[in-house]
This record gives structure tokens, C-alpha cells and sequence, in this order.
């Protein structure tokens, strides 16, 4: 009997061949090679780190090789144009004027939208525009400026962004993550290093279609893992930070929130707690908004260009509920947009509730990245104003449970990219994207590196084969078809559908996932209380 449970037991990690938990023992022991990651991180964390990441950071350079959004299309260009246009505004203006409208800062054309860290960003970078190649950051008649010099300049700004900050928060997550787990898990350390770092949507963002989102992702993941150390202050002032880079970070707010006050709540001082918090949050922003608050008109000068609430409930073709919707119900037809504005905030705040309560009744921290992922997703489906790229919020505490959750990390993955082939595509960036696809494939599969997922139905493997299939079906027919001319944008519409579909089923899954861990410590409770 107990060797054939032995046998049973090692036939969940080997579905393709039974063997004696003794013989896989000594066949790992023989053929080291079977698993690397725990061959690399068998070698001190600095070197398999320092290893990784210069293999991200060739990936990012071969990237930047490619095009660019917005690339020798006048008048207004693209997303490239923007960034160089702040540097231009920025270097070039007092710090009072960078958000005002003037004849030598047109709001219309590419005007600052961002938080106040944005523009110190883009000033700091300007500077080594303006040592480097003077030109590319002249007022006025430096507009569409596309020289060989400043687009390497331009580049070299985004890559530095990612090593001094990205880069640095992904080591200080790993770290703190597997700090107190044993040694068998460490192996996968290497492994969720590649899946965090190599994320395919954050390069082809960054690097290919150009943002500087490694910032505000490298801030939050920062103040992800200084909370999961329990160091709350540390990780209230990067969120702040990250926040004041990109007010989307606000997406993860409802959950670092609910995780902060339920552990105040559990303290034998609540309120001293929550007033510490306070205080860092105030100190932190007072800080970064120090050039806008001499006065009420300056702060909402700013304010006003954070909500751009004009430009509508969503641009181009989202994979969220307001854009899929419109296809039946033609949501701004209908509605005034203050009435959506109203509309999206109820539904946003209904759908982020649930999470928040399982984290302000039982805030544990593998709830507080489930919560990360639940509430990210509940705005990037239901909030006002959401972009192609901002799939990218949900996407890094995804790649945090990746270890946990690998198929769902995975499956994002997939979806995500599916969500922003239109946009990749107009920035002709078919290739890195085919190149990174492979690549994400390649590195999620080899072995031992991922949990083996369990396999609960026996329809489930059916129905991911038919779900990828189609995702594949839908690349080959956006490339090689031409749509109707009665429905420009049939595939664009389908492609979204499809999405959406995908981003919901993921969504419910893990808010049930999240209360599911009430209910498990709800079962220990009840046992340390009968014995």
C-alpha cells in the first residue's frame, strides 16, 4: 500500500510516466539539467539576478530597434511625440507654467496630463536631451523632431527608467516573497524573476509603442513588497510616489487601502496607526505638489488636466464593458457624460466591494495581491477613460502570484497581448511582438520552473485548447483578411469581445479565489479553538 501511494503521489509532478518517489529522487540527482532554474539559482542571488537581467535588458534593446507610435506621422504623431514634447515644455518653462495653456504651451498639442512626478520625469530627462542634442528640446521648434540622435536619446530614457527603478523593485519583491518559504520553493525564484521582468506587454509598451510605465509599475511593486515586510510607511510612500507619477496607479487603491486599515484595525492602538499613515500619505504628496499648492487655482489648474473626462468613457477599441457594450448600447448616444462618469464610478466601486471587505474583515498578504488583481481589474472593465494599454495594471499583480496562479498568469498574458495586437500593429511592431510571444512560450514552459496546474474537470484541457486556438485564429485573420468596408473595424470589435470575455472569467475566478481564504482561515480558527 505505501509504495503505491508513493507512486500515485509522484505521478501528479510526471502524468506521462508513474515512477517510485525514490527513483525520481535519483533521476533529478543524475540529470541536474532537467530542472534550471534550480541550476541557476543555485549560484548566488546577485549573479542569476545581474544574468537575468542583462538578458532582459538585450530583449529591451532589441525591441527599441523597431518603430515607435506615432513614427513620420504629422500632424499630431504619436506617444513618442508626447514624452519628447513634456521635456521640451518642461526644460524650457518655469515649473508655475507646465500645465497652463499659452501661446508657448499649447494644452491641445500633446498638453501635460499626467501628475506633477511625470513632469519632473520628463524635466530630468530633458536635461540630457538638451546636453546631448540641443535641438531635439528647442520651445516651439523642436515639434515632430525625429533626428537619429534624439530617438537613441529618447530610447536611452526609458531603459535607464527601467534599471533604476523597475528593475530594483522586481529584486526587492522576489527577495521579501520567498524569504520565508523553504528551500524547495527558492527554485522558482529564478523563474518568476523571468516572468516578472520579461513581461511581454510591458516591453513592447515601453520600449516598441513608448511609455515610461516601468516607472509607476516599479513604484508599486516597491510598495508591494515593503508592505508584504511589514514596513507600511515605506510601502504608503512609494504607492503615494507611484500615484503622483501616473493616476492610474489609483487602480490599486481600493486595495492597499482595505489591507492597510484592516491590519490597523488589529493593532492595540487603530487610530495612532491610521494617523501615521495618514501622515506619510500628506507629507508625501505635499512634497511632490509643493510647486502648486500657493494657491487653490494652481492646484486645480492641474487637477483639471489629471481627469480628462471630454475625451469620453473609452478610446479606440478596449477589451472593457463600455467599449464591448457599445456595440448593442450605444453608450454615449444615450448618456450625457456626466451621467457616465456617474454610471462607471457605481459600477467600478460595486465590483471592487467585494475584494475590499475580504480584506478589511481577513487582511492577509497573499489576500492583499489577490485584492491587487481583483480591484485593478474591476477598473480597467468598469472605470471611465480606459486605454489599450492599461491592461498592463492588472497584469503586474498577476505576474506577482505567477508562482501561485501560473495558468492564470499565463492566460492574461495571452489575452493581453491579443487586446493590444490593433494598437502594435499600427505601430508596425509585428515583429518584436511575434519574437516575444515565442519567447514568453519558451521561458513559461521549460521545466521546473511553474507549478503543475490541477486538473479539476476533464472538459477544462478541451476548453483551453479551443480558447487559445482562437486566439490564434483571430492574429491570423486580423493579419491576412480584409474587413468589410460596410465594418471597418469588424475584427477590432471581435478581438475585443473575445477579450473581454476572457478578462471577466479570470476576474470571477479570482475573487472567489480571494474569499475562498476567508473561508480556509475561518476552518484553522475553528480547529486551534477545539483543541
Amino acid at each position: 500500500m505505501d509504495n503505491q501511494n508513493k507512486k500515485k503521489k509522484s505521478g501528479s509532478h510526471h502524468p506521462a510516466k508513474t515512477i517510485p518517489e525514490s527513483e525520481s529522487e535519483s533521476e533529478s540527482e543524475s540529470y541536474p539539467d532537467s530542472n534550471i532554474w534550480s541550476f541557476v539559482t543555485a549560484r548566488s542571488s546577485k549573479s542569476w539576478f545581474l544574468c537575468i537581467s542583462l538578458f532582459a535588458i538585450f530583449i529591451r534593446l532589441s525591441v527599441a530597434l523597431h518603430p515607435y507610435s506615432g513614427a513620420h506621422t504629422p500632424p499630431m504623431f504619436g506617444d513618442y511625440e508626447a514624452q519628447r514634447h513634456w521635456m521640451e515644455i518642461t526644460i524650457n518653462l518655469p515649473v508655475k507654467e507646465w500645465y497652463r495653456n499659452s501661446t508657448v504651451n499649447d494644452l491641445g498639442y500633446w498638453g501635460l496630463d499626467y501628475p506633477p512626478l511625470t513632469a519632473y520625469q520628463s524635466y530630468f530627462h530633458g536635461i540630457l536631451l538638451k546636453f546631448f542634442d540641443p535641438a531635439s528640446v528647442s520651445l516651439l521648434s523642436s515639434r515632430g523632431y525625429e533626428s537619429y540622435l534624439g530617438k537613441l536619446l529618447m530610447r536611452w530614457t526609458v531603459l535607464m527608467s527601467d534599471l533604476m527603478i523597475f528593475f530594483p523593485a522586481v529584486l526587492y519583491f522576489v527577495s521579501v516573497y520567498y524569504s520565508g518559504k523553504p528551500d524547495g520553493e527558492k527554485s522558482n525564484m529564478a523563474w518568476h524573476t523571468v516572468m516578472i521582468l520579461l513581461n511581454p506587454c510591458l516591453i513592447l509598451i515601453d520600449h516598441g509603442h513608448f511609455q515610461y510605465n516601468c516607472i509607476s509599475l516599479g513604484l508599486t511593486a516597491a510598495a508591494v513588497a515593503a508592505i508584504l515586510s511589514n514596513r507600511d510607511l515605506l510601502g504608503s510612500m512609494f504607492f503615494c510616489l507611484a500615484l503622483n507619477h501616473k493616476q492610474m496607479s489609483a487602480y490599486y487603491a481600493p486595495a492597499f487601502f482595505a489591507y492597510l486599515f484592516g491590519k490597523c484595525l488589529r493593532r492595540s492602538s487603530p487610530i495612532i496607526e491610521v494617523f501615521k499613515l495618514g501622515l506619510v500619505v500628506l507629507g508625501t504628496f505635499a512634497l511632490v505638489w509643493c510647486p502648486y499648492l500657493y494657491s487653490v487655482d494652481a492646484s486645480l489648474e492641474v487637477l483639471s488636466r489629471l481627469a480628462p473626462f471630454e475625451r469620453g468613457i473609452y478610446e479606440d477599441y478596449v477589451a472593457n464593458f463600455w467599449c464591448t457594450t457599445s456595440v448593442v448600447i450605444k453608450w454615449k448616444r444615450l448618456f450625457t457624460t456626466q451621467s457616465l462618469r456617474l454610471l462607471s464610478l457605481v459600477a467600478t466601486v460595486s465590483t471592487c466591494l467585494p475584494s475590499m471587505l475580504q480584506l478589511v474583515f481577513s487582511p492577509t498578504k497573499h489576500g492583499f495581491l489577490q485584492s491587487l488583481l481583483n480591484c485593478s481589474f474591476s477598473f480597467y472593465l468598469f472605470s471611465f477613460q480606459v486605454h489599450e494599454k492599461s491592461i498592463l495594471l492588472p497584469l503586474l499583480p498577476a505576474s506577482f502570484l505567477a508562482s501561485e496562479e501560473p495558468f492564470i498568469f499565463c492566460w492574461l498574458i495571452y489575452n493581453a497581448l491579443l487586446s493590444m495586437f490593433p494598437l502594435l500593429r499600427r505601430d508596425k511592431l509585428e515583429i518584436p511582438y511575434a519574437a516575444l510571444y515565442g519567447l514568453f512560450v519558451l521561458l513559461y514552459y521549460t521545466p521546473g520552473g511553474r507549478k503543475s496546474a490541477e486538473v479539476t474537470h476533464r472538459a477544462l484541457p478541451i476548453l483551453k485548447s479551443f480558447a487559445f486556438a482562437c486566439i490564434i485564429f483571430l492574429h491570423i485573420v486580423y493579419i491576412a483578411i480584409s474587413p468589410p468596408l460596410k465594418y471597418p473595424y469588424l475584427f477590432e470589435a471581435v478581438i475585443m469581445s473575445f477579450c473581454f470575455s476572457q478578462f471577466v472569467l479570470i476576474s470571477i475566478y479570482m475573487n472567489k479565489k480571494q474569499w475562498a481564504l476567508s473561508k480556509n482561515s475561518t476552518r484553522i480558527d475553528t480547529k486551534k479553538k477545539s483543541l
